[in-house]
């Protein structure tokens, strides 16, 4: 793989990650070591409307309920680390922004989910067993049935960091990327998280992969969290000159985009 660094006004090369409106403060972030874990990332679309702002649901607020209730029997499947359960408060409208969005609105799966559900096993072995074991089979029917959609993913950690803290209070994001090529992406998120690093004080990032063998619509799901309001949090981003011309920019020229989805503890 061959990167270039550069402000440039033509096309981007194919397989050539392409950096525009390059800032010295925005380089690679400093990655600790990808955990062993593996990962099962359940996502359901309950009534999250078409508002940016997902209101409360009563529904949903059930639907939750089942989903906990059904999580303890998965929590004492061997190999299982942690369940937790997330709902979403805030769905920004990527769409109206992204030029990879708006040019590949038939083809790509859109992240409009408000419930998801997040497993930690201790390997990738783990994982796949636990997705074969009949408490996670009736989360996913459960979710099937009361929700407008679900979709899953079998994962693995391929950039870290730093662990994300599950106490309660956090405001947690679950962004789910898509790219023309993979790899590009790949590497470009070092870049972006390099970003939300320097300008939000993020200080931790677990990046998960499909798994072999799993869907393949989101490159990356980055899971991650800050302790801030999310009206702060939101200002600290738009309010920046560069989240518009170095994230946003950068996003465009490598044929990519994020679908963030907000949330907290359930």
């Amino acid at each position: 793989m061959r990167f270039e660094e550069r402000d440039v006004g033509g096309g981007r090369a194919p397989g050539v990650l392409q950096i525009v409106n390059p800032d010295p403060r925005y380089t690679r972030v400093q990655l600790i070591e990808p955990t062993t874990r593996g990962y099962l990332y359940l996502a359901a679309r309950v009534g999250a409307g078409a508002l940016p702002v997902v209101l409360p649901s009563a529904g949903r607020a059930a639907l939750i309920r089942e989903v906990k209730d059904l999580a303890r029997p998965l929590e004492r499947e061997e190999g299982v680390i942690s369940t937790h359960t997330f709902r979403a408060i805030v769905r920004p409208p990527t769409g109206r922004l992204s030029a990879y969005l708006k040019e590949r609105r038939a083809g790509l799966r859109r992240a409009d989910f408000d419930l998801m559900v997040l497993i930690q096993t201790a390997s990738p072995g783990d994982a796949e067993r636990v997705q074969a074991s009949r408490p996670y089979a009736a989360i996913v029917e459960t979710l099937t049935r009361a929700a407008g959609g679900v979709w899953s993913m079998r994962a693995r950690n391929v950039k870290r960091i730093a662990d994300v803290d599950t106490s309660p209070g956090g405001l947690f994001l679950f962004n789910h990327f898509v790219a023309e090529d993979r790899s590009v992406m790949f590497d470009l998120w070092d870049y972006l998280a390099c970003w939300y690093r320097v300008e939000t004080g993020l200080a931790n990032s677990v990046a998960m992969a499909p798994a072999d063998g799993q869907p393949a619509d989101y490159a990356i799901v980055n899971w991650a969290r800050w302790d801030a309001s999310p009206a702060h949090h939101f200002w600290t981003q738009l309010s920046k000159r560069s989240f518009w011309r170095y994230v946003v920019k950068n996003l465009d020229a490598n044929h990519a985009a994020a679908m963030p989805i907000y949330c907290r503890l359930a």
